[in-house]
């Protein structure tokens, strides 16, 4: 049995857990049964629905100490012999407690602290920068995009056809969209270029039914909300726009050609990053950018250069061969 701590909820949004799943759907395909290990029941439903079993420990999600003797003891009675966290909520002295009993893996992109674990995960594109190398002697380490947990259908992507126009356009925010950049962006380019223009809502976005309705005589426009194909959607388009999350690394699996915006500091690094290597053109940051105009002028260029569009598409495809869940879950099962 695999053990995977994380958590999901309208503050931190789906992106722990989504990267989690990926591991745990890898795992199973393995032999191996996984048991999620949740503050509340907000990810319950969505956990059990995969396939896998959700245990609720009933505790305050960002206050990670309070379920250190209920975590102790299910550790002691069922046998726990590794447990993989997924969560900014943790802390030295959390982490420190926990190595008591079992052994610890932690997917990080922050390098917020030094982690006291027996693994450590970082699938970033830039975990250059921390230097885990230097600072980790005795822990076994998991650096570098081969490690990126994506579903399944992102792991046997054939190459993308880069077509003379864009006519599908995706516009992603990921799990919420606290800066309503979704209508933003809609207002701001110009609709009528595109044949399809395909609007995905996270689940915490509190205003799809609101969105639909405003654009709802817009043939060309279809919104969704929290679909399970994002894989299809990816294929499909000939442009996206998204949030820097994980996404990023879905889009370049994919091979769709794609431009990044940020609003929250754990993004900045994969926008910025991707930006330097040429492959996502970064438009600004939410919390401070007219990100909405800055879209809009990249769709303009990028609408007339198929080369350049043909160019990004495959440095992206080179990066990520969307196999990086079954590495980790093969990690966690050695």
């Amino acid at each position: 049995m695999l053990y995977i701590r994380v958590d999901m909820n309208n503050r931190i949004a789906t992106g722990h857990v989504m990267r989690c799943l990926s591991v745990a759907d890898a795992a199973k395909t393995l032999g191996e049964e996984v048991t999620f290990l949740l503050a509340d029941n907000q990810a319950a439903g969505l956990v059990r629905k995969r396939g896998h079993r959700a245990h609720v420990l009933h505790t305050p999600w960002d206050d990670m100490a309070a379920e250190l003797p209920e975590l102790r003891d299910l550790i002691w009675d069922h046998g726990m012999k590794r447990i993989l966290i997924d969560s900014y909520q943790v802390t030295p002295a959390y982490l420190g407690e926990l190595k008591k009993y079992t052994e610890v893996f932690y997917l990080d992109d922050l390098n917020s602290f030094h982690y006291p674990v027996d693994g450590l995960i970082c699938y970033a594109n830039y975990w250059q920068r921390f230097q885990y190398g230097e600072h980790y002697t005795d822990t076994k380490l998991y650096l570098g995009t081969q490690y990126i947990p994506l579903g399944d259908a992102f792991s046997h992507c054939g190459q993308k056809e880069i077509k003379p126009g864009v006519e599908h356009l995706l516009l992603l925010s990921g799990g919420s969209d606290p800066y309503d950049i979704l209508a933003g962006m809609l207002r701001q380019i110009h609709r009528e270029r595109y044949k399809r223009i395909s609007v995905i809502c996270g689940v915490y976005y509190p205003k799809y039914k609101e969105l639909c309705e405003q654009y709802q005589k817009d043939e060309n426009i279809s919104i969704y909300q929290g679909v399970p194909d994002m894989a299809r959607f990816m294929q499909e388009a000939d442009l996206a726009v998204s949030a820097g999350g994980t996404t990023l690394y879905e889009l370049c699996a994919v091979g769709t050609p794609a431009i990044s915006y940020s609003f929250a500091d754990n993004q900045l690094g994969n926008v910025e990053k991707f930006e330097e290597d040429g492959m996502i053109s970064y438009a600004g940051d939410l919390r401070r950018d007219p990100v909405a105009e800055h879209v809009a002028a990249y769709l303009d260029y990028f609408g007339q250069n198929q080369k350049v569009r043909r160019e990004r598409s495959l440095k992206m495809q080179e990066l990520v061969d969307g196999k990086g869940a079954l590495r980790i879950a093969k990690a966690l099962m050695d």
